[in-house]
């Protein structure tokens, strides 16, 4: 076990008592290092978050949507070349230029959902309602390819290109040919009225005078780009498989974490993943946001140690938490 770290309790310590919590793992070569669940998943049942409790991912939700892509590449059925317009009726003539790869790297130019959304809107919206709002507008942002821009909208459009290549639900693909195969039946695309989310934590946000939920939002449906709910348990199984061939043969995990285009930060982004260094030594990570929730998931990539972290409150910062387990065994 990890020893006792200073700037990982001092990290973790608001989550303790009567507060929305946090779940914490690092592991190293495999083995849980350092695990701890402090905190409720839910204020009002004074229901405690452990190592079990399944978390909104939020954008951490895009490395699944990256391998669903990758898995049809995989089985031929797909390429990364193929042209965005090839799978919609109506898509605007620029779509014709936006590729696969663009999708996946942030890079295509597509304009951002969210910024579209018609006001007085109280539904939330599918990645179908993603595609019909950008149907009448074409233009992008950028030429394809030329410059990087985190886009939801691409995630969005890649779950619904899965869908038709595969003939399949997103949330079911990813359920029979992701989650299940590794055991995380836990793990689910939340679809509200269709599944459910075992030991769920709910979202809160800090005001004056004290935690109010914040669990869903306009943008708390669409699947491709942050609707995945895990825990830090079945998080573990996911990178055991990012580890081997289990999912994916090696030359296109390798392209998952290649560095495909720079990002204004000055790290990079392969598929799904942002992609640095740590201390010297190569990363991969990617953090999601959303109302109530925060998490982050960091692995080296020339060894097997990496950090998970999953928070249900609006005012935390896993990514700092990930980099203190990490420094403490790097």
């Amino acid at each position: 076990m990890l020893p006792r770290n200073h700037a990982v309790d001092s990290l973790l310590q608001p989550f303790d008592g009567a507060v929305p919590g946090i779940s914490v793992l690092l592991l190293v070569d495999g083995d849980a290092r350092f695990a701890r669940a402090t905190g409720l998943a839910d204020i009002e049942r004074h229901a405690a978050v452990t190592m079990a409790t399944n978390f909104r991912l939020a954008s951490v939700t895009k490395q699944f949507t990256a391998t669903a892509t990758l898995l049809l590449v995989a089985r031929g059925v797909l390429a990364l070349d193929a042209p965005l317009a090839r799978f919609f009726d109506r898509a605007p003539a620029c779509w014709r230029q936006v590729t696969i790869h663009h999708l996946l790297t942030h890079t295509s130019g597509l304009l951002d959902y969210e910024a579209l959304i018609p006001a007085g809107t109280t539904t939330s919206l599918r990645d179908r309602d993603v595609l019909e709002l950008l149907r009448d507008h074409n233009e992008l942002y950028a030429g394809p390819g030329t410059a990087f821009r985190y886009s939801n909208t691409g995630y969005c459009l890649l779950a619904l290109v899965v869908e038709q290549v595969a003939a399949s639900p997103f949330a079911a693909f990813l359920r029979e040919q992701i989650f299940a195969p590794l055991g995380m039946h836990g793990t689910v695309a939340y679809e509200a009225g269709i599944s459910n989310v075992p030991r769920r934590a709910y979202g809160y946000s800090r005001q004056q005078d004290g935690f109010v939920r914040t669990d869903q939002s306009l943008t708390s449906s669409t699947l491709g780009d942050g609707g995945v709910y895990s825990s830090a348990l079945e998080l573990e199984r996911w990178d055991a498989a990012l580890a081997g061939d289990t999912l994916l043969p090696e030359p296109l995990r390798a392209t998952m974490f290649a560095p495909h285009v720079a990002t204004p930060a000055g790290d990079a982004y392969g598929y799904g993943w942002f992609v640095g260094s740590f201390k010297g030594q190569r990363a991969a990570y990617h953090t999601g946001e959303t109302i109530g929730f925060r998490t982050a998931i960091m692995r080296l990539i020339d060894r097997r140690c990496t950090a998970i972290v999953l928070a249900n409150r609006s005012d935390a910062e896993p990514l700092a938490i990930a980099h203190a387990l990490l420094a403490a065994v790097v």
